[in-house]
């Protein structure tokens, strides 16, 4: 049986960034490419080796891989699959590499299903390494946000 960790309460930051709001993390203009079942935009959270990674999401809400319907689901792997590709395209790296949280226990911190896709380089210890205290600025987010919106603007 599945269990929602979403408190009621919960105000969903992905979901706010899909509606145009902005706040002291994150901002519409992260977002490099959206469909109409799937988004995909700059994390503001960086590893020191990883920069630019991206985020993809379903555009409606829910909280994780049980709870979404296959189709939502298929929109996040096709959207998964060009983020690939355009992240070894445009930012020189060696390959790339996805996660999927689900739950607590599984270091799930956002109550909204969303697919990490890194940029990986020789040697960079993705999986050694704890993720850079803080928040990536909006401006270095941009450079990576720019890079994957003309790519997939041509």
């Amino acid at each position: 049986m599945q269990t929602s960790h979403e408190p009621a309460d919960y105000r969903c930051p992905f979901c706010e960034r899909l509606a145009g709001k902005a706040d002291e993390i994150s901002t519409p203009a992260d977002i490099v490419r959206r469909t109409d079942d799937a988004a995909a935009f700059i994390s503001p959270r960086w590893w020191p080796n990883n920069r630019g990674h991206v985020l993809v999401v379903p555009t409606a809400h829910h909280e994780n891989l049980y709870s979404i319907p296959a189709d939502a689901y298929r929109a996040v792997g096709d959207l998964v699959r060009e983020v690939a590709i355009a992240i070894r395209e445009t930012y020189d790296c060696d390959g790339v590499s996805t996660r999927q949280h689900n739950e607590p226990a599984s270091d799930q911190d956002v109550w909204h299903l969303h697919v990490h896709v890194f940029p990986r380089y020789e040697g960079d210890e993705l999986y050694r390494s704890r993720p850079r205290p803080g928040w990536a600025t909006p401006a270095e987010r941009q450079v990576y946000a720019k890079r994957l919106q003309a790519y997939f603007a041509r």
